[in-house]
């Protein structure tokens, strides 16, 4: 097990309401990319990109619950790339954790390209 698993008892508390967690899932689902991507796409291909959402959501769906299971199980204060050194190996954690800061730099850099063009600069 990882290093900072923290114990069931010890300094992990729910304060947040249902209401503050359904704004962060819907702020996580609509977001720039949602827009900016999916207006190309629909041009493209029409109606059929409503069957590659629905497939990746049917996907995605079965990742989150595999993942939910492993929360239930071992909770603690960790990444998902704890789960991934945890369950593969440390290898397969830190390729994760790599690929996650990655990710968010090239996140942020499309975020700001995407409010230029909103704003027409």
């Amino acid at each position: 097990m990882s290093k900072n698993k923290d114990n069931i008892n010890g300094g992990l508390n729910r304060s947040l309401s249902s209401g503050q967690m359904e704004m962060i899932a819907l702020g996580g689902t609509i977001g720039v990319g949602l827009f900016m991507g999916s207006t190309s796409t629909i041009k493209w291909t029409g109606p059929s990109v409503l069957l590659a959402y629905a497939v990746v959501g049917v996907l995605l769906y079965a990742v989150m619950r595999a993942l939910g299971e492993m929360i239930y199980i071992t909770p603690g204060t960790g990444s998902f790339a704890d789960y991934a050194t945890d369950y593969i190996h440390p290898l397969a954690g830190y390729l994760t954790k790599w690929s996650n800061i990655f990710q968010y730099i090239v996140v942020g850099i499309s975020e700001v390209i995407a409010v230029t063009q909103y704003l027409n600069f």
